[in-house]
C-alpha cells in the first residue's frame, strides 16, 4: 500500500513539473541569458583602458563570458564593422559606514564604478555613461583573515554585477536606436 501511494506522489510531482514548464513556455518566459543579442553586440571588441594593469579586470572577464555565452564573437583587435566597447575609470573604493564604541570601524561599504561607451566605425552607438554597484559588510577585528577574504569575494561579486548591469544598459540603449533603412525598404514611402 505504501508503494502505491509513493508512486502516486511521484506521478503527481512529475505532472506538476510538466504543467509548470508548459505554463512558463506558453507565457513567453525565457532565462536571462537566452535573449538574442542586438546586432551591434554580435561582433565586439572590448577595450579596457586601465593604466598599470597586469591582467584584465574581473568585469572584463565577466563581460566576455556573458557575451560569448549569448553567441557574440569577441574579436582580438578593433576592425571595421565591429563595435568597440570601451571601459574606463574602473575604480574600487572602500569607505567606513559605522564606527564602534572603541572608535574602530565596524562596517564598510565597497563601491565599484566603471565608465563605458559603445562605438562602431567612428559613430557613437551608446554615449558615455557610468555604472556603479555597492555592498556593505561588517568588520570584526578578531576575524580579520575571514573578513579580508569576504571583502575580496564581494569585490569580485560587484564586478560580476557590473558586467550584468552593463549588458542590460547596452541592450536597453540599443533597443531605442532607430534602425537604418536598408536598400530593400529605402524606396517604400509611408
Amino acid at each position: 500500500m505504501k508503494i502505491d501511494s509513493w508512486f502516486c506522489a511521484v506521478r503527481a510531482t512529475r505532472l506538476a513539473v510538466v504543467v509548470t514548464v508548459l505554463l512558463l513556455a506558453g507565457c513567453g518566459f525565457r532565462l536571462a541569458g537566452d535573449r538574442p543579442l542586438p546586432p551591434a553586440l554580435q561582433r565586439v571588441y572590448i577595450d579596457t583602458v586601465e593604466p598599470y594593469a597586469v591582467s584584465e579586470p574581473p568585469v572584463e572577464q565577466a563581460l566576455r563570458s556573458r557575451l560569448r555565452r549569448r553567441g557574440a564573437d569577441i574579436v582580438a583587435q578593433p576592425e571595421a564593422g565591429v563595435s568597440t566597447l570601451r571601459l574606463t575609470n574602473l575604480d574600487e573604493q572602500r569607505s567606513v559606514l559605522s564606527i564602534g564604541p572603541d572608535g574602530k570601524a565596524v562596517e564598510f561599504e565597497l563601491t565599484t564604478t566603471v565608465d563605458f561607451v559603445l562605438v562602431r566605425d567612428g559613430k557613437i552607438l551608446v554615449p558615455s555613461d557610468r555604472l556603479n554597484a555597492s555592498r556593505d559588510y561588517s568588520f570584526n577585528a578578531e576575524q580579520i583573515l575571514a573578513k579580508e577574504a569576504e571583502e575580496t569575494r564581494l569585490q569580485r561579486y560587484l564586478q560580476d554585477e557590473l558586467a550584468d548591469l552593463l549588458l542590460l544598459r547596452l541592450e536597453a540603449s540599443l533597443s531605442r536606436l532607430v534602425p537604418e533603412p536598408t536598400s530593400a525598404n529605402a524606396g517604400i514611402e509611408q
